[in-house]
């Protein structure tokens, strides 16, 4: 295995009676990239994820984490070893404070999650800590706040906040934009890009916009197979994605993205002539 691969599955199948979710998924996500794992719905990419974080077992294959097979470790070891995918420990308590959120995700990297005897005084410490956590996802002025009253796209940036507190080398992002309105897919994209410096990210992402913004590469999935990868031009260029990915809606948002950045190159050429 090359070292620039942080994550690698070679052969990877799973396959339930008789059916298989993923077909021979030989996977490579080089270190310090944003890649995106994109497909139609069906396409395998969640059951990917559950593989990679052991909540499923591979029926055949190999997982590589840095050059070690951890195909056969437990979840909670794949996530002490710098796997983390946000749902893990978005243990976000809708009644707690913000920054209370964040603490406790510290508390559960140094081991001591379920300590509620200790004085307040030692649970303080890991404040200064907290604090800085929400100041790079944009939420230390929320600290105070009662979580419930967030925004949908606050409260994902709170999950990548506790996210972050177990310090990952590699952050599985899970339709990170799932359900927002555009204004919150704006600020978790910039966040996500924000995030990723010193870090891999995989994301399964159904938002053409954000993958064309963010990801450095991209691997398409269709019946549980990889279709195709590449960067964003390679990909959106390929006429099988076009039709597999979202069929109809895929050549319309890329057709869209085309036509806006037309437009911006003829207002360009009309200011300079």
């Amino acid at each position: 295995m090359s070292a620039d691969y942080v994550l690698e599955t070679r052969n990877l199948v799973k396959a339930f009676k008789g059916f298989t979710a993923v077909d021979d998924v030989n996977l490579q996500v080089t270190r310090g990239h944003i890649h995106a794992l994109i497909g139609p719905n069906g396409a395998g990419k969640t059951t990917v994820f559950n593989l990679l974080t052991k909540f499923l077992t591979p029926t055949e294959g190999q997982i590589l984490f840095n050059g070690r097979d951890i195909t056969a470790m437990k979840p909670a070891a794949i996530a002490r070893a710098g796997v983390v995918r946000s749902f893990q420990i978005s243990a976000v308590f809708p009644h707690l404070t913000v920054l209370e959120n964040v603490r406790i995700a510290l508390q559960r990297k140094e081991g001591n999650s379920f300590h509620f005897w200790r004085p307040q005084s030692v649970l303080n410490k890991l404040n200064d800590r907290a604090i800085e956590l929400l100041d790079s996802v944009g939420l230390a002025e929320f600290a105070d706040a009662q979580t419930v009253d967030l925004s949908y796209g606050r409260k994902r940036a709170l999950e990548i906040a506790t996210t972050l507190a177990l310090e990952p080398e590699l952050m599985l992002l899970d339709e990170p934009t799932q359900g927002m309105g555009h204004e919150d897919v704006g600020l978790v994209a910039d966040l996500i890009k924000k995030v990723s410096e010193g870090r891999t990210i995989l994301m399964v992402e159904h938002n053409l916009h954000v993958v064309s913004k963010l990801a450095d590469r991209i691997t398409v999935l269709q019946r549980g197979a990889i279709l195709t990868e590449g960067d964003y031009a390679t990909v959106s260029a390929d006429p099988r994605v076009r039709e597999a990915y979202m069929g109809t809606a895929a050549s319309e948002e890329q057709d869209r993205m085309n036509a806006e950045a037309a437009a911006e190159a003829a207002r360009k050429e009309g200011v300079e002539a």
